[in-house]
């Protein structure tokens, strides 16, 4: 017994050296996507801050493949010492595990979370010839007939927004999925689809040039870039505000130490001037959480795709 204390407490006492001593070297930053998207530009905005505020580089590593579930379990099965972390979407920490039965990796069991970083919320879109005009006409026309919309991918935040409303109103319109919401944007300006569910940031030049309309979005509160749009709560469905968003965490079991001291660096790095500018011009609103509020958030919402999945009966492509 005496024997197993011991063990113990040098175990303790190991981590807690090697808490102190961290950082000692260079702090790898996994991308789950490849270089331009939104898990980069955040994951590199974060990594610019590191030398500065621990005193050691971050390098940034892209490892794309399987919407995101090569990086996101090459950083699960990594060792827990601070020196390997993951920045990646609403689909890597909470859609893939609702989505893919073969998984191998779990959101909530894998990993230890830093940071949510930024979010952003969807534009509900439409054809620029689409009658409709409010969000009400919208679902009165997809129960009164065959109305389509488009996506940039089965599984992505923007189709199972565009489910979720379908399932709140039983509307029957049918799914468009495009490889990205780009062909998907480019056919609501041709249109030859009815509507869509796109990231704020991807659409605002869009809609101002009159290309396409906005119904509204998806967020509590009106959004300064598009002040005239209104709210989907305005519009009377407030189980239907979804943020797209981006976060960081390291793999479980890390340290809370140096779990604490990378929040605080990615705080301070989300939180400085340069760093929010960039953020804002590409329509991401900086969150910069706790470590424990983005734990609380990130099983809220596996908890909340989950359900629309299994309800929607939607199966990867």
């Amino acid at each position: 017994m005496k024997r197993l204390l011991f063990a113990c407490f040098a175990a303790t006492l190991s981590l807690g050296a090697h808490a102190q001593a961290w950082p000692a070297k260079p702090i790898r930053i996994v991308i789950p996507f490849v270089a331009g998207g939104s898990s980069d530009i955040v994951g590199r905005a974060i990594a610019s801050k590191f030398q500065e505020l621990l005193g050691q580089p971050a390098v940034v590593e892209n490892k794309p493949g399987a919407n995101g579930a090569i990086a996101a379990e090459f950083v699960a099965k990594s060792p827990p010492d601070g020196y390997t972390v993951l920045v990646g979407s609403i689909g890597v920490f909470s859609i893939n595990s609702a989505l893919f039965k073969d998984l191998r990796y779990d959101p909530v069991r894998d990993f230890a979370p830093i940071s949510l970083a930024v979010t952003t919320p969807n534009v509900l879109i439409t054809k620029p010839t689409l009658a409709a005009k409010s969000v009400k006409e919208l679902v009165d026309a997809d129960k009164n007939g065959k109305l389509s919309y488009c996506s940039s991918g089965t599984g992505s935040s923007d189709h199972l927004t565009a489910e979720l409303l379908r399932q709140i109103t039983g509307g029957s319109a049918i799914h468009v999925p495009y490889r990205g919401g780009a062909a998907c944007q480019t056919d609501i300006m041709g249109n030859q689809v009815d509507y869509s569910f796109q990231n704020l940031g991807a659409v605002t030049n869009y809609i101002k040039g009159g290309r396409m309309k906005a119904l509204a979005v998806t967020a509590k509160t009106r959004h300064p870039q598009l002040p005239d749009v209104p709210t989907i709560v305005e519009a009377g469905f407030p189980d239907v505000v979804v943020t797209s968003w981006q976060a960081a965490a390291a793999p479980a079991k890390t340290p809370r130490e140096i779990v604490a001291r990378l929040n605080d660096a990615t705080v301070k790095a989300l939180r400085s001037p340069e760093v929010r500018e960039r953020m804002n011009q590409i329509g991401f609103d900086v969150v910069a959480s706790s470590a424990d509020e983005f734990g609380k958030f990130m099983r809220e919402e596996v908890e909340r795709w989950t359900r629309v999945v299994q309800k929607g009966g939607i199966k990867p492509d």
